[in-house]
């Protein structure tokens, strides 16, 4: 940890980082993850260094103020601490080194490697927070982004600026779509926060995606579920920060977040260890009024002609899309992208529930003939599924719905239609003649 604290230190003298003086306080209370330390003038987020027994220190954040003390959680797990130890204060924490040193490489919440290999130093440096726009600045959505998913280019087609959320429960294709978008997306820059994922999920995810063609435009911000709470939003802020930077040189940058629940989740924790009181299901108020915060970052710019393009995955513990994270960011998203367990257990990959699925800018950026076959697909889709249990019992006679009728005659071309093997890619042209094709057979 020390050699870590000293590269942070080292990167915010060469980038001309904002730097407190050399500020340091006494340990007067440690609880867990929490240390109290005498008061010394610093800002929430300010990266502190405190001093073990066996000579070594560990790192901390500031994270609030009590009763003219400074309270930190500390981002190392069982760390020795002991009442007296020095505090000090190594760097605000408002900056964050980026550049085009970060494509094809992965790094972690403080923006250290993963991948063995040395980092260059970054030509810029950004706002960990973001910089605020002003909304009626923004440029609309006006053009939509080939993500190479057949189903989402031709039924729930994205723009470029718009933020979307995936809402899946476990076990149902998500990080194999997420995949499928980082690979075969047009995008310029696609930055990826992998926040609380599992190691193996990490590892297997970066292997995948930092392949081919697609390595030279990728950043992977990695912060594993047993990472702290505060690297963990800190990681989530940082791809953020990422792609607002490409965003402001004019890339159209795609920014997939996986995933806003774990960032929630740490949220939760930070509150609850500051004495917040749980709300909806356990959540303080401070969870409800960061997700839009984090989310209203994405989107068009109102100073360059970039775009972040945001997809966020939201995961539905038991499959429950009425979870309080699950109705902030569908309150706040532009559409969202529903898997089904069901569709997953019948075969059918990706799994996208195209009924329960919206884009609310599909209209934005397509033509009518388009929009009505995507409204006529959906429609089969549902009268479809509505009945399948009907169907299968022998219950089904043709003739009496017309609708249905045509829905059993052509579901073998549907279903053709939204399956789509991993590593195949369909571009935006190629999707939406297929719809049109699989209406008019």
């Amino acid at each position: 940890m020390s050699v870590l604290i000293k590269q942070i230190a080292d990167y915010a003298d060469r980038l001309n980082i904002s730097r407190p003086p050399v500020l340091s306080g006494k340990v007067s209370r440690f609880d867990g993850q929490m240390v109290t330390c005498n008061g010394f003038p610093a800002s929430i987020g300010t990266l502190c260094a405190v001093d073990l027994d066996d000579g070594s220190e560990t790192l901390g954040e500031i994270i609030g103020f009590q009763d003219g003390e400074n309270l930190l959680s500390l981002h190392e797990y069982g760390a020795q601490v002991k009442v007296g130890a020095t505090v000090r204060a190594i760097e605000d924490g408002a900056m964050v080194p980026v550049g085009e040193g970060l494509l094809g490489r992965v790094v972690d919440a403080l923006g250290q490697p993963l991948d063995d290999q040395l980092l260059p130093e970054q030509a810029g440096r950004w706002p960990l927070a973001g910089m605020p726009l002003n909304p009626l600045r923004r440029k609309p959505v006006a053009e939509p982004l080939d993500v190479g998913v057949r189903v989402i280019n031709s039924l729930l087609s994205i723009g470029c600026g718009q933020r979307l959320g995936i809402i899946a429960g476990s076990g149902v294709g998500k990080s194999v779509l997420l995949g499928m978008i980082t690979r075969f997306t047009e995008a310029d820059v696609v930055v990826v926060g992998l926040i609380g994922e599992r190691g193996r999920e990490v590892g297997h995810f970066v292997e995948k995606a930092l392949t081919g063609s697609s390595k030279a435009r990728t950043i992977i911000v990695a912060v594993p579920a047993d990472r702290s709470p505060l690297l963990r939003i800190r990681g989530a802020e940082r791809a953020t920060a990422i792609a607002e930077y490409f965003r402001a040189q004019g890339k159209k940058v795609l920014l997939i977040m996986d995933s806003l629940t774990r960032v929630a989740h740490a949220r939760r924790e930070i509150g609850l260890a500051m004495g917040e009181q749980p709300t909806s299901k356990g959540y303080p108020p401070s969870v409800v009024s960061m997700i839009p915060r984090l989310i209203e970052r994405t989107g068009t710019d109102d100073r360059s002609d970039g775009s972040i393009t945001a997809i966020y995955t939201v995961l539905a513990d038991g499959d429950d899309t009425f979870d309080p994270v699950v109705d902030s960011a569908r309150a706040i998203l532009d559409g969202h992208i529903v898997l089904s367990r069901l569709q997953a257990q019948m075969g059918i990959y990706p799994a996208v529930d195209v009924s329960a699925s919206v884009s609310r800018v599909m209209n934005d950026i397509t033509n009518k003939g388009h929009q009505d076959a995507a409204r006529r697909f959906r429609r089969l889709v549902s009268v479809y599924m509505e009945n399948r249990d009907l169907i299968y019992m022998g219950g089904y006679t043709p003739g009496q719905d017309p609708e249905l009728d045509e829905a059993v005659r052509i579901w073998d071309l549907l279903q053709s239609h939204i399956q789509q093997p991993e590593h195949d890619r369909a571009d935006f042209a190629e999707s939406r003649a297929r719809l049109i094709a699989a209406l008019t057979s």
